[in-house]
């Protein structure tokens, strides 16, 4: 059997294996699209988890390098800062104790002088300049200047009484 085309024909003919390879061609493109794009997920999610492990160990190596490089440093300095500083405080306080305590004494020796004086003028007005003496293992009491001359001992230049040794 002879069969005779028309252009109609071949024309309808034509536009159904085209649109058959246009499907073809769109399904096979379609699946090759879904397959790269699941095969470029894949790899960014291994990327992304290489990048996240990668991060893990940088952050444990970035804290390990932190701790070592200025937190231990840091807080052994400030150990040391804390150390002086408070040594400095302690000294300081236990020096300006000391001072006060030295010039409460200096401050009651001056009071204990000042009435050693006070009772000294008070006994030299009192004794009239009469002194009490001991000269060689001999006691003497010896009389101002100007008392008369009739005591048989001179001191100093001075007249005097012999005192007995018992």
């Amino acid at each position: 059997m002879s069969r005779t085309s028309n252009r109609n024909d071949l024309s309808a003919r034509l536009r159904s294996r085209m649109e058959t390879d246009r499907r073809q061609i769109e399904e096979v493109t379609a699946n090759e699209l879904k397959q790269l794009g699941e095969s470029l997920r894949a790899a960014a999610n291994a990327a992304l988890r290489s990048i996240e492990a990668d991060m893990g160990v940088t952050a444990a190596r970035t804290r390990a390098m932190l701790l070592n490089a200025w937190l231990r440093p840091l807080v052994v300095g400030l150990v040391i800062f804390l150390g002086i500083s408070g040594g400095s405080w302690a000294l300081t306080h236990w020096l300006a104790a000391r001072i006060q305590s030295r010039i409460e004494t200096l401050a009651a020796l001056d009071i204990q002088i000042e009435e050693a004086r006070e009772t000294l003028a008070e006994m030299e007005d009192t004794t009239w300049g009469v002194n009490l003496l001991e000269v060689g293992g001999e006691r003497f009491v010896v009389l101002p200047a100007g008392a008369p001359d009739q005591p048989p001992w001179n001191v100093d230049g001075r007249p005097a009484f012999k005192l007995s040794s018992e």
